[in-house]
């Protein structure tokens, strides 16, 4: 079995357009030089036969000048000179016919009867009347065969140029017809080639959506079925690593969460006094104990969460969004916690409606609100400011709280951290919420940053609108 590869398939599409074209090219040229070549053979026969018809007509004006000399003085000579013009005349004549390659008659068969008649006539004797006869006859002829010289060329123009149009024609039909078939074995090339680079795309995108359950098939150049292989190979090894990753996190959760919970346990029973009376500094002990349990516990669920959200962040499922409305629904699942602070919270500006991933965007608006709600003083306001821009959705969050430290700017985001300006209200989040938002709008290709703001914290969210 042949394999043609991708090179090849482009070298031999690109191979026969090029022959395609470059025979029309070829033909359109060989009928220019053609026509140029029959045109200069045909403007010579012509330029000839102009000259042999004046030629003869100079030759007419000679024998008429002889003739009438010689009746008149009746010299031999004269009479000889008339045969020589007689002569070249004739062969004038001849030589008229051979050019053009077509019968003169009646004409030369004219021509000789009336010079042969001048000429036996002058050798008896001839009269005014008869000469002046004769030699309106001969000029006649010679009006004649000028006329027809003119015809001659006009019927040699029109042929050249009947047959230039009909080459013409033929030239136009197989130009289209090989800018046809050029733009089928394009297309054909085109469907040929772009099918398996299509499903490449398709499955570098499965891929990097981590949607490792459907098997890469290519099928077309023998090297873009090999590079197919090898991203199924990809994609068996990645669903090998993913499922391993999901096990050992399972696992590692398991082996936490057991002696978690024993340790939880313990510290309850002493806290309820079940062994008796704690003094002080016990209490203090157990106090501390139970404290850090739960939020080591608060932590190991972030983890969870933060890999949870890592899985599915690259899982997009866009459709058409009302962005307003999207605000106001994630406002509205925090409307206990707003009630709670006292807080306000606006909506400004319109988004129109776009192509976005709503179920990611509720989420990384839902822990942006909660950031601002929490640090917001009581009785502030929140507010939520929506913009399209060149594509792009822009959804800023801007609180009114204590803000972000400058040193801690550049890791706001990281996974638990957690900046050194604290809320007015206790807080039971673990840092991890920051780090969901960037995950999840990075996946959807867009950005999320803090921007400079003279009071609070101020935080914008870039993401294309995938129309």
């Amino acid at each position: 079995m042949v394999r043609v590869s991708f090179r090849q398939s482009m070298l031999a599409g690109f191979v026969l357009i090029s022959l395609l074209l470059g025979g029309a090219a070829a033909r359109g040229w060989l009928l220019v030089e053609q026509f140029v070549r029959e045109s200069r053979q045909g403007g010579e026969k012509s330029l000839q036969i102009s000259k042999l018809t004046q030629e003869l007509a100079a030759r007419t004006v000679d024998i008429e000048r002889n003739a009438r000399q010689y009746r008149v003085l009746h010299d031999s000579h004269l009479l000889d000179r008339l045969d020589v013009n007689l002569s070249q005349s004739y062969a004038t004549i001849e030589r008229m016919q051979g050019l053009s390659g077509t019968s003169l008659a009646p004409l030369p068969a004219d021509w000789r009867r009336a010079s042969a008649e001048l000429r036996d006539r002058l050798g008896r004797g001839i009269g005014e009347v008869d000469l002046i006869r004769l030699l309106m006859r001969l000029r006649e002829v010679n009006e004649s065969l000028g006329g027809w010289g003119k015809r001659w060329i006009d019927d040699q123009n029109a042929t050249l140029f009947a047959r230039l149009d009909v080459s013409g024609r033929h030239f136009a039909w197989q130009f289209l017809a090989a800018v046809s078939v050029s733009l089928a074995v394009t297309l054909v090339l085109g469907w040929w080639l772009g099918r398996p680079v299509l499903r490449l795309e398709q499955a570098i995108g499965r891929l990097g959506e981590n949607r490792l359950d459907v098997p890469v098939v290519v099928r077309g150049p023998d090297d873009l079925n090999r590079l197919g292989r090898r991203l199924e190979w990809l994609r068996l090894r990645l669903a090998e690593l993913e499922a391993g990753r999901e096990q050992s996190l399972r696992h590692v959760s398991h082996e936490l969460k057991t002696p978690l919970t024993a340790l939880r346990e313990g510290v309850a029973l002493l806290q309820e006094r079940v062994f008796g009376q704690l003094e002080g500094e016990q209490q203090e002990v157990v106090d501390i104990l139970q404290h850090n349990v739960l939020q080591l516990q608060r932590q190991i669920e972030s983890l969870l969460a933060l890999n949870a959200v890592a899985h599915d962040a690259h899982r997009l499922r866009y459709r058409p969004v009302a962005v307003a409305e999207m605000v106001r629904a994630a406002v509205a699942q925090r409307d206990l916690q707003i009630q709670a602070r006292n807080v306000t919270v606006t909506v400004d500006g319109d988004a129109g409606t776009a192509y976005l991933d709503e179920e990611k965007m509720l989420v990384v608006l839902d822990n942006l609100l909660s950031n601002a709600l929490d640090f917001s003083p009581q009785g502030g306001t929140v507010r939520v400011v929506l913009g399209h821009d060149r594509g792009r959705v822009l959804i800023d969050v801007v609180d009114a709280g204590p803000g972000v430290d400058a040193e801690d700017a550049e890791r706001i985001f990281m996974p638990f951290v957690r900046g050194r300006r604290s809320a007015p209200v206790p807080r039971q989040g673990s840092g991890v919420g920051l780090s969901i938002v960037q995950e999840l709008v990075q996946a959807m290709a867009g950005r999320v940053e803090l921007r400079a703001s003279q009071r609070g914290a101020h935080f914008r969210v870039e993401v294309p609108d995938e129309r």
